[in-house]
């Protein structure tokens, strides 16, 4: 499949380094066995021998050479599964390199690494003493592989594709290769999976997004670089003539979705093999890459499990995680066909109940959305309330809040009188205008308030792991949305309000296109329909529910941004007004599970 029929931006990025971020030189076709016991970077030491073989060279389609790092069982000849860790964020930077960037190093201690794991994938401490060889890529433009960093999307899949064939032919593999990771390593299964390459026999992706324009950099057509500035000047490191793709400037010269946008959303429908899929409300970017990778991955070969932690902790900190990937990959990879897997239930899901109370994790559900969900409609009072009855013509009214002020909010809640679990997608339905602008975005959260009105957080670790007591001990300076989650968020631009209901994964999930912008009159009432990301909430009789709707980003910041100021004309100015009443019929619609 060619490339997007358009110019792609590229930014120059920094030159690998030797100490930095893992970087030990260029070593092509050198190889070395590190001892039992080895622990070189002080951490995990090693429980068995392993073979590491450094820049063996992968050819691809058109010639690109492409470096990876082999890690597989020392003094065997036992030909073994490999499984690949995709990114471009360099092959040897560990997740040692990455944690101290985090509040408490993610709660994730020293001694659960061994340090030769690429960032956010698979431990060869672990997995090499099971018969498994770990595969870590500098893919295209990273490290010193060839060409230039394509960011997901067609190019980096068709990469994959050849990788993953390639590994399966070398001569100590058993031609059965899987993916896992997550975040950057789970994104890129989705693409690479739908590619279809006949020796890729499972993945686990565990928190991937599956369309980062809609999911990552312009949700609801608002533009946020999220945690990528950081990665692109902390992390990635290429050639010469090397770079980046260039989000910021791609954004600039179209504000709306194009072909460059379009060809980093996974076609879900295609994937064919296994699949073992990690997600939750609490990130900041993966949730509904997850959800839709469920609803629409077209075999029964699919299992999900919902978590309540942060993934990085998940991944590498939590023994039951590992316990079911090592059974998940035996079953599809090594074909122990009687290790009791496929005995996993398809659909586990978790309940926050926020403040210092632990999740409800493992709950089981017939599917996802659960068939026994039943969508009440909540509708808007100008008294600060969510009602069950639609409103009447005496109910006519409007609440405003300055869109210009993050303090400012427009909140409406609803007190359970006995208790409730609301598990599935959520949606809100608002009319609202504004005197100032021909665009505007609008906010929306669902907060959780105690018995005594109180603002509720949840805490992404257990709180055993953290050095705190209490949620309420941790300072301003350590609120970080990699330890705290405010709630389920919705994003939507005004001149992006129109949507697809084919293309809708869900009725209470809309799909905007994207495509093109309608702006409104200053002063014009328009029907934002937002679909808010995924939630599970746990709520006890006397605890209430808030949605609140405000002009600016309501959830914490995953990391410190570097990208340049957003432009003003894309700056909300001004009063928003929400419309109430029987004309204007604003909502929000949750999805009870019936008890």
């Amino acid at each position: 499949m060619p490339p997007p029929p358009l110019q792609i931006a590229y930014k120059r990025i920094k030159q690998p380094a030797l100490g930095e971020n893992g970087y030990a030189g260029f070593q092509p076709g050198q190889k070395e066995v590190l001892p039992k016991g080895w622990n070189g970077f002080n951490a995990k030491p090693l429980k068995s021998d392993i073979l590491v073989e450094h820049d063996v060279e992968i050819v691809v389609r058109d010639g690109a050479r492409l470096y990876i790092d082999v890690y597989r069982p020392a003094n065997t000849t036992e030909k073994v599964p490999a499984v690949l860790s995709w990114s471009f964020y360099g092959k040897k930077y560990s997740s040692l390199e990455m944690l101290p960037m985090t509040v408490w190093k993610c709660c994730v201690p020293r001694e659960d690494l061994s340090g030769i794991e690429k960032f956010e994938g698979l431990d060869p401490q672990t997995w090499c003493p099971r018969g498994y060889a770990i595969i870590s890529v500098d893919t295209r433009g990273a490290g010193h592989s060839d060409g230039l960093i394509s960011v997901m999307g067609t190019q980096d899949a068709e990469d994959g594709y050849d990788v993953v064939e390639a590994i399966a032919k070398m001569d100590w593999c058993n031609g059965h290769v899987g993916m896992a990771g997550n975040s950057a390593l789970a994104i890129s299964q989705w693409l690479i999976a739908s590619q279809q390459p006949p020796s890729l026999k499972a993945i686990a992706p565990w928190e991937g997004s599956g369309d980062i324009y809609r999911e990552q950099f312009c949700r609801g057509g608002w533009f946020f670089m999220s945690n990528f500035d950081l990665i692109a000047n902390a992390i990635v490191r290429g050639p010469t003539n090397s770079g980046l793709e260039d989000f910021e400037e791609m954004y600039r010269r179209s504000n709306v979705s194009n072909a460059f946008w379009e060809d980093k959303r996974a076609d879900m429908t295609k994937i064919q093999c296994p699949v073992y899929i990690r997600g939750s409300d609490v990130s900041a970017i993966h949730t509904m890459g997850s959800v839709r990778a469920w609803l629409e991955i077209p075999h029964s070969k699919k299992w999900i499990r919902w978590g309540s932690k942060q993934e990085w902790y998940e991944l590498y900190s939590e023994p039951q995680s590992e316990k079911e990937l090592f059974l998940f990959f035996d079953r599809y990879l090594r074909g122990n066909k009687d290790n009791g897997w496929e005995k996993t239930p398809k659909v586990r899901w978790s309940a926050l109940r926020f403040g210092d109370r632990p999740a409800i994790d493992d709950i089981i559900l017939e599917d996802f959305p659960a068939p026994n969900t039943e969508y009440r409609e909540l509708f808007l009072a100008k008294d600060g309330l969510l009602r069950t009855e639609a409103p009447s013509n005496t109910s006519v009214g409007t609440v405003s809040y300055n869109s210009e002020q993050r303090e400012s909010i427009a909140e409406f809640s609803y007190t359970f009188d006995k208790a409730k679990q609301l598990i599935g997608l959520p949606k809100a339905i608002l009319y609202v205008s504004n005197e100032k602008q021909d665009d505007f975005t609008v906010f929306v959260i669902l907060r959780k308030r105690d018995r005594n009105g109180k603002l509720l957080m949840h805490l992404n670790f257990p709180i055993e792991a953290t050095p705190v007591n209490s949620i309420d001990e941790i300072p301003e300076k350590d609120r970080m949305s990699t330890n705290l989650h405010l709630g389920s968020t919705g994003i939507l631009r005004a001149s992006h309000r129109v949507y697809d209901s084919v293309k809708s994964i869900h009725p209470q999930f809309p799909f905007h296109p994207h495509m093109k912008q309608e702006k409104v009159k200053p002063g014009e009432i328009v029907k934002l329909e937002i679909g808010i990301w995924a939630m599970g909430y746990d709520f006890e009789e006397g605890e209430t529910i808030s949605l609140q709707v405000s002009g600016q980003y309501p959830s914490i910041a995953e990391f410190k941004s570097f990208s340049q100021p957003r432009p003003q004309h894309e700056l909300n100015k001004g009063l928003h007004t929400i419309h109430i009443g029987k004309e204007y019929p604003s909502s929000v619609i949750l999805p009870f599970i019936k008890q």
